[in-house]
């Protein structure tokens, strides 16, 4: 389970900024945790516009301590990982959440209303600070999948 952490510590913004620089050189990658990086801090990046089927967008966006505050409308949808090569799987996940959280750098409290794409995109990412791969939450092998692209949720 990651850290929680300070957001305007002078290494959690360090840490933010290398997690950002990572998921601009992966441009197959919507969204990284902290941890897929080494780093056992409550920190996401994501940016959903980079996939083809993005509707929503709050654009690239770094966020300390997310926090699930509202999901809605569940449905199953593929993801991959950038910690799983090669697998997709079907995995049920809210299509509309609310995450509240802190900008790195300034503290400045933000809330995150996504859908669709980006919806699924945090919550994977918020799995990985809670120590959880997307492989978690497959009923069985019958839902899982070879890669045919590239594009993690």
């Amino acid at each position: 389970m990651a850290e929680p952490v300070d957001p305007t510590a002078p290494e959690v913004v360090a840490a933010a900024a290398d997690l950002l620089a990572t998921l601009r050189r992966s441009p197959a990658t919507t969204g990284l945790a902290a941890p897929q990086i080494g780093l056992s801090l409550r920190l996401i990046a994501f940016d959903a516009r980079r996939h083809p089927r993005s509707r929503s967008w709050a654009g690239e966006l770094v966020v300390a301590n997310p926090r699930l505050a509202a999901a809605a409308h569940w449905d199953e949808g593929r993801e991959g990982c950038a910690s799983i090569i090669g697998l997709t799987a079907d995995v049920r996940r809210a299509t509309r959440i609310t995450v509240h959280g802190h900008l790195p750098g300034t503290g400045e409290a933000v809330t995150i209303e996504a859908d669709a794409i980006e919806a699924r995109c945090i919550q994977h990412q918020l799995d990985h600070l809670d120590g959880l791969l997307f492989l978690d939450r497959v009923p069985g092998v019958l839902s899982l999948h070879r890669r045919l692209h590239t594009c993690d949720a």
